[in-house]
């Protein structure tokens, strides 16, 4: 049986691909243009999922370690049972612990505020640019003339297929100067990480305003509503989908 990262890592791959999905069948309509699949954003989107799951999965898993969502609390029944034993409570209490009803987990509301603080400020700050460094220079090093490889969507994964598997898979497309060239799929010596930065730090703020407009609802129901990690990274993935398409829509741009 899988470990519970990799079930949710694969889960997270699943709905990254769905979500730029949705956004490319969402920039087709508004364009009022055929739909044609770009797998290589569509990669870009995977590739992301599967960086960023496991060290996410730990911090949802340390924040609930170290602040934990539920506490043990007597149950009514036990404190109805001491109340009317009087002198003798602890007899009365052993009574209703034989019968499961001394404790029961009950929400702790000061580790569930902390926890929506620490997630929504040092998690949603680290999450996001660390997403704008990674999608930025995978674009440049991913670079191709605009329009070339669009054309199908098997020319997308035989440009995919280049980088992976340059031997057995050759990519030509044209350049912007209009002749033709064999492509690299992966190129990192065309990424400019000082203006990689720039531009992570130009949409810092406009991301973080904008998924405090989701997360926070997300993370308070994953909280006081799912007691598992695995449930949790599944509810986070589903609002994830929602959250995918307008970053895949951003990374469009």
């Amino acid at each position: 049986m899988p470990s519970p990262i990799v079930g949710a890592t694969r889960v997270a791959a699943v709905l990254a691909a769905t979500s730029n999905l949705l956004a490319q069948t969402i920039t087709s309509y508004q364009r009022d243009t055929p739909l044609v699949i770009d797998w290589v954003p569509v990669f870009q989107f995977v590739l992301w999922s599967i960086i960023s799951t496991p060290p996410n999965f730990l911090w949802q898993d340390f924040l609930e370690s170290t602040f934990p969502a539920y506490h043990a609390s007597p149950t009514r029944e036990a404190v109805l049972s001491a109340s009317k034993a009087g002198g003798d409570a602890d007899a009365a209490l052993d009574s209703a612990g034989k019968e499961a009803k001394l404790v029961e987990p009950r929400l702790n509301k000061a580790n569930t505020v902390v926890k929506l603080l620490l997630d929504q400020t040092i998690g949603a700050a680290g999450n996001t640019i660390l997403f704008s460094l990674f999608i930025h220079a995978v674009q440049a090093a991913m670079h191709r003339p605009l329009g070339a490889p669009l054309s199908t969507p098997d020319q997308s994964v035989r440009f995919l297929l280049s980088g992976l598997f340059p031997s057995l898979f050759a990519a030509v497309i044209k350049s912007d100067s209009g002749k033709a060239v064999r492509a690299r799929a992966f190129d990192y010596s065309r990424v400019s990480w000082p203006a990689t930065w720039a531009r992570a730090q130009a949409e810092f703020v406009p991301i973080m305003v904008a998924g405090w407009k989701l997360w926070p609802l997300v993370s308070l129901i994953n909280f006081t509503l799912i007691k598992t990690i695995e449930g949790r990274s599944l509810v986070g993935g589903l609002a994830g989908v929602v959250w995918g398409v307008y970053m895949s829509l951003l990374a469009s741009k």
